[in-house]
C-alpha cells in the first residue's frame, strides 16, 4: 500500500511539473505598453507584449463596458492598424522550421473606438490568405487557429484591410506540438471545431490542464437523442495526442440503448478535404458481461470499425475525408455491433479542414538585406510581410522580377527623398539581382563603396543630391561610359567625378571644453557658415554634373513629379483638416496622409495670400527648388480662395520646440552643431546655388525642421524671394519676423545672403532659449544688385 501511495504522489508531481512547462510558448497580449508583461491568473500562462514583433499601430483599450464581459484579460486591450493596407508581425520560433504548431489569434472588438463600428479584414500567414476576420457584435470572440509547419525558423502573420472599419488583433498564441500528431498528407491544418463532448460545466479547458493549450468547448452531439455521461476519475492513461483526462472524464452515448449516436455538419467549401480526429475512454468500469464496441459509419459507408474503446485509456481515431459529390454534409453514425452490450460513446472530437500554403517568398538573403536597410535608415514606408508577394501588396520603392515564380528577386530599389541618413549600407550588396538603384535626395555621406561596382546586373546607379566625398571608385566610372549603364552623382559638392582628383585637405578642429563653454561654440558656429558660404567661391573639380553612357554633361535632377492638388484631394489627404500640427501668421499646418507617406498642409490663410498671380507664381517654382536641408515641397493647392502647400512631414518639429521648455528632447552640443550646418548648408543653396537666388527672409528656429534623426531642414518658402540677375532693381516687401529679418536686408541684397537670421539662430542654440530682438523696419525697401 505504501508503494502505491508513493508511485501516485510521484505521478501527481510529474503531471504538476508538467503542467508548469511552457517551453517554446509564445504568448502576446497585442495593445499592451512596450517591454511590460503578466502572468495570467486563470492560466498562468505568462504574457508578454506585442512591441518587438511589430513596429506598426496603435494601443487600444477596450470600452469599460465590455471589461467586465470577458474575464480573459488578453480581450481587455489590442493593437489597431487605421494606417496601410497590410500590417505584420514577424515571430522567430524557439524550435526553428520544419518543427509542427499550434498557431492561434484572437480578436475581440470591444467598441475600442466608440464607434460601434464593427470592422471585417483578412488575415494572412506570410503571402498566403488564412481566412477572413468578420464579428457580429462587440462583445463576440473570433478565434482562428492553424497547426502549421513553418519551412523557415519565423512566421509572418498579416493583417489586410479589405473590408469596412480598422483591423485590429487582440492576442496571439504559438504552441509546439508533438511532431507525429496532427499530420495532413499536404498543407495545413485550419480548426473548425474541437469539443469536449458530454461537458455540463459550460467551462472551456485550455492549459495548464491541456499540455499544449488547446481550447476545448463544452458541447453535446445531438441533443435529442443523446445524453451525457461522467466520471470522477482524473487519471487516464493519454497518447501522443495528450488529451486531458478533465476532457476525457465525460462523454456522449445513446439515450436508448438500442439505438445509433449521431451527428452531422457542413463545410463550407464543398471541395474542401475535411479531417476528423476522435478521442475515446471508456470512463465505466464493466463487469464481465458487459461488453462495448461499435462501427463508425459516414453518410452510410463504413469509416472504421469495430472500435473497442479501453477502460480509462486513450484512444483516437483520425483520418480525411472529401466527398464533394455528396454536397458537402457529412453524417457520422456511432453503431453498436451485434455482439456488444453496451451503446457508443465519444469523449471528444476535433475537425479541421486541409489548407494549402504555396510557401512562396522572396531569397531570404534579399529579405535580411531590405530589412537591415529599415533598421539602419530608420525606412518610413510600408515594409511589411514579404517584399515581392503578394504582387498587389508590393514594397514601396521596389520593383521584382517574378522569372522563378516561386522565388522572386528585387530588381529595382527606389529609396530617393526617404531621408537616409549616414554610410552607404553595405546590406546593399546582397541584393545581388539589383538593376536600378535610386538613393538619391538624401543625406548620406561617406565615400562610394566599392561593392556597388560588383552589383552584376546593375544598369543604373543615382546618388545625386546627397552628402559623399571622395572619388567614385573607377570601375564606376568606366562602366558608366558604357551604353547600358547610367552613372548619376551630381550634387556632391565633395564628391570627385573624375578618374585622377585633386587632392583637398579640410580639416575641422572643434576644440569644445567646459571652460571655454558658449563663448567657443558661437565662434565655431560662426566660422562653420563662414566656411560652407566661403566654399562656393572655390573652382574644384567636384560633382556637378551626369554621367551617363548617353550623356557626359549637363545636371538632371531625378525629384518626385510635383502636382497641383485639387481642394477636395486636400480635404481627403488630411482627412477633412483633423489634426492641426502647427500655426503661424501665414495659416495653419495640418498633418496628411498621402499614398501612405506622411504629409504637411499648410493652408494660408486669407490675410496672408498677396495676390492670386504671386502665390501662383512661388508655387510653381518652389515645386522646383530641391536639396537635402530645404524642406520638399510635393505640390500646392490654388482653387477659388482655398491657397495651400503640400510639404514632406518632419517628426520632430520645429527647432523651437526642442530649445524651449515644452520640448522632451534636449539637444546636446553635438546635434545643435549638426543643425546650424544644416540650415546654413540650405542657405547656401538657396543664395548660390539657385539662379535666380533665392532669399528666405525668415530664417528663425520655428522655420528650422527636424527630422526623425533630428537632422536640419529650413522651412517656409512661402515668405522667399528671388532675385534677378543682371543689372536692374526689383522692389519687395520686407516680410518676416522682428529679431530674425536682418536689418541690413534694408540696405543691400549680399549682406541679406550672409547675414539673415544668423546670430538669433546662433544664441537660440547656446543658450536654449528662444531669442526675440525688437527691431523696426519699413515696409518697402529698395535695392541694387
Amino acid at each position: 500500500m505504501a508503494t502505491l501511495l508513493l508511485f501516485s504522489a510521484f505521478l501527481a508531481l510529474l503531471v504538476l511539473a508538467r503542467a508548469d512547462n511552457q517551453s517554446g510558448f509564445i504568448s502576446i497580449d497585442c495593445g499592451i505598453p512596450e517591454n511590460s508583461s503578466y502572468t495570467d491568473k486563470i492560466t498562468g500562462i505568462k504574457y508578454v507584449s506585442d512591441a518587438e514583433f511589430i513596429d506598426t499601430g496603435e494601443l487600444k483599450d477596450i470600452s469599460p463596458d465590455y471589461t467586465n464581459r470577458s474575464a480573459e484579460k488578453q480581450f481587455w486591450n489590442l493593437r489597431s492598424f487605421p494606417e496601410g493596407i497590410r500590417n505584420c508581425y514577424t515571430i522567430r520560433l524557439q524550435g526553428g522550421g520544419e518543427n509542427r504548431y499550434l498557431i492561434r489569434v484572437r480578436f475581440m472588438y470591444g467598441n475600442y473606438d466608440n464607434r460601434q463600428q464593427l470592422p471585417s479584414f483578412d488575415l494572412f500567414l506570410g503571402v498566403d490568405r488564412w481566412d477572413s476576420v468578420s464579428l457580429q457584435n462587440a462583445s463576440e470572440t473570433v478565434t482562428k487557429e492553424l497547426i502549421h509547419a513553418p519551412p523557415l525558423d519565423y512566421i509572418q502573420i498579416c493583417l489586410i484591410k479589405d473590408g469596412p472599419g480598422v483591423p485590429f488583433i487582440s492576442a496571439l498564441e504559438i504552441r509546439p506540438l508533438n511532431n507525429g500528431t496532427y499530420v495532413a498528407a499536404s498543407g495545413s491544418l485550419k480548426l473548425l471545431e474541437r469539443l469536449d463532448l458530454g461537458s455540463e460545466s459550460n467551462k472551456t479547458v485550455r492549459y495548464p490542464a491541456d499540455t499544449y493549450d488547446r481550447i476545448w468547448l463544452p458541447s453535446n452531439l445531438n441533443l435529442s437523442s443523446s445524453k451525457s455521461i461522467s466520471s470522477s476519475i482524473n487519471s487516464i492513461k493519454r497518447n501522443r495526442y495528450e488529451i486531458p483526462d478533465i476532457v476525457l472524464a465525460t462523454a456522449n452515448t445513446p439515450k436508448h440503448g438500442s439505438q445509433p449516436l449521431e451527428f452531422a455538419w457542413q463545410t463550407r467549401n464543398k471541395t474542401d478535404r475535411s479531417y476528423i480526429y476522435m478521442h475515446f475512454a471508456d470512463i465505466q468500469n464493466l463487469t464481465t458481461m458487459e461488453y462495448r464496441a461499435f462501427n463508425v459509419n459516414v453518410n452510410g459507408f463504413l469509416w472504421y470499425g469495430p472500435l473497442n474503446p479501453k477502460y480509462l485509456s486513450t484512444t483516437t481515431l483520425f483520418g480525411s475525408i472529401s466527398m464533394a459529390k455528396k454536397g458537402g454534409t457529412y453524417m457520422f453514425s456511432f453503431n453498436k455491433t451485434e455482439n456488444s452490450t453496451l451503446p457508443p460513446i465519444i469523449n471528444a472530437i476535433e475537425i479541421f479542414v486541409e489548407q494549402q500554403f504555396t510557401q512562396l517568398q522572396t531569397t531570404q538573403t534579399e529579405i535580411d538585406a531590405l530589412l537591415n536597410l529599415k533598421s539602419t535608415y530608420n525606412v518610413k514606408k510600408n515594409w511589411q510581410g514579404d517584399p515581392c508577394y503578394p504582387q498587389k501588396y508590393l514594397w514601396d520603392g521596389l520593383d521584382c522580377s517574378y522569372i522563378d515564380e516561386r522565388q522572386p528577386s528585387i530588381i529595382s530599389l527606389n529609396l530617393s527623398w526617404s531621408g537616409l541618413a549616414g554610410e552607404i549600407s553595405s546590406g546593399i550588396s546582397n541584393l545581388t539581382m539589383i538593376q536600378y538603384l535610386d538613393l538619391s535626395n538624401n543625406r548620406l555621406n561617406g565615400t562610394v563603396p566599392d561593392f556597388l561596382a560588383k552589383l552584376p546586373s546593375l544598369r543604373v546607379l543615382n546618388l545625386e543630391n546627397n552628402n559623399l566625398s571622395g572619388t567614385i571608385p573607377p570601375e564606376l566610372i568606366q562602366g558608366s561610359r558604357n551604353r547600358n549603364f547610367s552613372l548619376r552623382a551630381g550634387g556632391n559638392p565633395f564628391l570627385c567625378l573624375s578618374e585622377s582628383c585633386p587632392r583637398k585637405e579640410e580639416k575641422y578642429v572643434v576644440p569644445l571644453t567646459a571652460s571655454l563653454g558658449g563663448v567657443i561654440l558661437v565662434l565655431l558656429i560662426g566660422g562653420v557658415i563662414f566656411q560652407i558660404l566661403r566654399r562656393q567661391k572655390k573652382k574644384v573639380a567636384y560633382a556637378g554634373n551626369q554621367i551617363s553612357g548617353s550623356e557626359k554633361s549637363g545636371r538632371t535632377l531625378v525629384v518626385p513629379e510635383k502636382k497641383r492638388f485639387t481642394y477636395s484631394e486636400i480635404l481627403s489627404i488630411t482627412n477633412n483638416f483633423e489634426r492641426v500640427i502647427g500655426k503661424g501668421g501665414f495659416g495653419t499646418v495640418y498633418h496628411g496622409c498621402l499614398y501612405s507617406i506622411q504629409v504637411s498642409v499648410k493652408m494660408l490663410s486669407p490675410a496672408s495670400v498677396q495676390g492670386y498671380k504671386q502665390f501662383q507664381e512661388e508655387a510653381q517654382w518652389l515645386t522646383r527648388v530641391h536639396h537635402g536641408n530645404l524642406t520638399s515641397i510635393l505640390g500646392y493647392c490654388d482653387e477659388d480662395t482655398h491657397l495651400g502647400l503640400v510639404y514632406e512631414h518632419m517628426e520632430n518639429g520645429n527647432l523651437a520646440d526642442h530649445l524651449s521648455e515644452k520640448g522632451n528632447h534636449i539637444l546636446n552640443w553635438k546635434e545643435r552643431l549638426r543643425i546650424a550646418q544644416d540650415a546654413a548648408q540650405g542657405l547656401e543653396h538657396l543664395h548660390f546655388g539657385c539662379k535666380p537666388p533665392i532669399i528666405h527672409r525668415d530664417v528663425k528656429s520655428t522655420n528650422i525642421l527636424l527630422d526623425g534623426n533630428f537632422h536640419a531642414k529650413l522651412a517656409d518658402f512661402g515668405m522667399s524671394k528671388t532675385f534677378q540677375l543682371g543689372d536692374g532693381a526689383q522692389a519687395s516687401a520686407a516680410v518676416g519676423t522682428p529679431g530674425y529679418l536682418d536689418p541690413e536686408f534694408l540696405v543691400t541684397c549680399d549682406c541679406q545672403i550672409l547675414a539673415t537670421g544668423r546670430q538669433p539662430i546662433r544664441l537660440d542654440l547656446v543658450f536654449t532659449t528662444p531669442t526675440q530682438l525688437d527691431v523696426s523696419m519699413d515696409s518697402k525697401v529698395s535695392y541694387h544688385t
